[in-house]
């Protein structure tokens, strides 16, 4: 590898390094030798009173989330886990850390999804299924896994929709994908919101054809049941792995004599070694889960790689500072300001950070970086109250942390189409209120700024993830790319408040309008009514705002332990780069 020059000046036969190179203007070459000068300046006090409470804060937060998902990972809990292990079967949880590689880290998402729901038939943790990135001889796939001790696997609602999730997500990102399968199909109770529509059950399938077509490989085990519509999923794969035991077939036992009149067992209707031997349908049938894992295994380590995408990425450097001080940074009380630059620097390489039009628009933040060698374009919130000179009559005035205003937006919409034009993946990071309003914001065309950002978002081509620190409310929400404009990955701390407003806000006008309407029927309310309505309804609404009510129905991928962020962003960046395709980028008629 070439020595970095330490100079400025360009020398003839001097040695170049080998990532950034200059064209002198004698036609030699100079490097363009890094500086301090973007490193982000830290302001942190870990002595300070504020920080240790904030710290306290999080860490709770933080152990209640930890508590939380070691419950839903029990799936249907000890009882039903020592039903599957007495079938000499293992747990989703089980079959994925034998598939992947040893000492490496399974990046779980949908996690909460039906967190809470399904109360009436007794709970669907996780939704039943396992889904998530894992890493098998070094190469990085998409894994749906049944969890079997969740009502034997069936398919409620929410599975579906998490199963076609994590499917979408491949295909946004080209990422091969294993299915590990033991599910009792549909279930029935619920059938008429699994079955028939876009995001239903009959998506999954139509999926896995299109990710066929796409050159997207799929491997699946069938790990223990899969009955009814369920068996196409398998069958639509490129290789099919069964183990002894299991049943693959369109109808059980039972139904085949409640439709035909005949009597099979299991075995002869779908065991492993019929289709293995009799129909053909199976390509290796397994004794058991370890010997299926490791054929999993030996087969992947035979494919081949595939073009990447065309972004830039160099050796990775760890943050500059502690990341362990994230947990100081946000306040517990969200109206508390804090400066958005601190948790930048903890997320970066070498916490540098190319900040874009840094004394314009100052209520958000963009720029460039790097995490994990990844290049990426950020677009934050800043939730410091900022000093601003109105450029049209020169007055000062004083510009609210967390509202995105007018020059914020045009900055951030040009910023957003310089990171298409220059292949730059985006990284959002949300703690909005909001656009701002009143007479001095529309005569300063906040809607049409508003408008352009999101556009920008619109129609970017190159990667993007969100990551929902704080608050996400209103337009706010969409402009800073929710859910609904395509970001590749959603994640979320546990400070993280979801809404189409905030909470006190809210609150007060659905009580406002309840009084009303109740008093339209003719019912005076006493002051305690009012009360006893206001802090109900701003239960519900708080509720609501919850990240795990976002969560559970998958607004969100994960809810994360901020220490987590910067490798769960690496993983999704390196997922990103696996789709060599980039679309022309257009924004269309914009409003200038």
């Amino acid at each position: 590898m070439p020595q970095v020059h330490s100079t400025n000046r360009c020398e003839p036969g001097a040695p170049v390094p080998y990532f950034v190179i200059l064209e002198c203007s004698n036609n030699q070459t100079m490097t363009d030798t890094a500086t301090s000068s973007n490193v982000i300046p830290t302001k942190i006090d870990a002595t300070s009173p504020r920080y240790e409470k904030n710290m306290r804060a999080m860490a709770e937060m933080v152990t209640e989330l930890r508590n939380q998902r070691n419950i839903i990972r029990m799936g249907g809990g000890e009882k039903a886990i020592d039903a599957q292990h007495a079938k000499k079967r293992l747990t989703a949880g089980e079959r994925i850390l034998k598939l992947i590689d040893p000492k490496t880290e399974f990046t779980e998402l949908g996690l909460f999804a039906a967190y809470k729901m399904y109360e009436e038939w007794g709970g669907a943790p996780s939704a039943g299924v396992s889904t998530g990135l894992g890493r098998v001889h070094g190469k990085l796939f998409m894994i749906i896994a049944n969890d079997a001790t969740v009502k034997a696997g069936a398919f409620f609602p929410m599975t579906a929709k998490k199963v076609i999730r994590a499917q979408n997500i491949a295909i946004e990102n080209k990422i091969p994908t294993i299915y590990l399968v033991d599910s009792a199909g549909v279930f029935l109770p619920l059938q008429e919101d699994v079955f028939p529509d876009t995001d239903d059950f009959g998506r999954v399938f139509r999926n896995n054809a299109v990710m066929s077509a796409m050159g997207i490989p799929q491997i699946t085990a069938i790990m223990g049941m899969c009955v009814a519509g369920g068996a196409y999923l398998p069958v639509m794969c490129d290789h099919i792995l069964m183990t002894e035991g299991s049943g693959l077939f369109l109808a059980g036992p039972a139904l085949v004599q409640a439709a035909i009149g005949q009597k099979y067992t299991s075995e002869e209707l779908g065991g492993a070694q019929m289709h293995a031997q009799i129909s053909g349908t199976v390509d290796f049938r397994e004794p058991d889960e370890d010997s299926c894992i490791q054929r999993i295994r030996s087969l992947v380590e035979k494919m081949g790689d595939r073009p990447r995408a065309p972004f830039s990425r160099t050796k990775p450097h760890p943050p500059k500072y502690a990341m362990e001080e994230l947990y100081g940074v946000l306040d517990a009380d969200p109206a508390k300001p804090y400066d958005m630059h601190e948790i930048i620097a903890r997320l970066v390489d070498n916490s540098k950070f190319d900040e874009y039009k840094a004394e314009f628009g100052k209520t958000l933040i963009c720029g460039y970086a790097r995490i994990g060698g990844h290049a990426v374009g950020i677009v934050a919130n800043q939730k410091i109250n900022m000093p601003m000179t109105d450029p049209h009559t020169g007055e000062k005035r004083i510009e609210f942390g967390g509202v995105i205003y007018a020059e914020s937006a045009d900055k951030a919409a040009r910023f957003i189409m310089d990171c298409n034009q220059n292949l730059v993946p985006l990284l959002f990071l949300h703690d909005v209120n909001g656009f701002m309003v009143g007479r001095d914001a529309e005569w300063n065309g906040i809607i049409r700024a508003g408008a352009k950002m999101v556009n920008a978002v619109s129609n970017s081509v190159v990667p993007k993830i969100s990551v929902i620190v704080g608050g996400t409310f209103g337009a706010g929400h969409y402009a800073m790319c929710g859910k609904a404009y395509d970001p590749r990955f959603v994640f979320a701390w546990p400070t993280a408040r979801y809404a189409v407003m905030g909470g006190a806000a809210a609150a007060g006008t659905l009580v406002e309008i309840k009084i009303k309407q109740l008093e339209r029927g003719g019912k005076k309310l006493t002051d305690e009514d009012k009360k006893e309505l206001s802090d109900s309804v701003k239960a519900t609404y708080d509720e609501q705002m919850d990240p795990r009510y976002g969560a559970a129905r998958l607004w969100i991928d994960n809810i994360i332990d901020p220490l987590e962020t910067r490798e769960t962003l690496i993983t999704a960046l390196e997922a990103c780069s696996l789709n060599p395709d980039v679309a022309k980028f257009s924004v269309g008629i914009l409003q200038t």
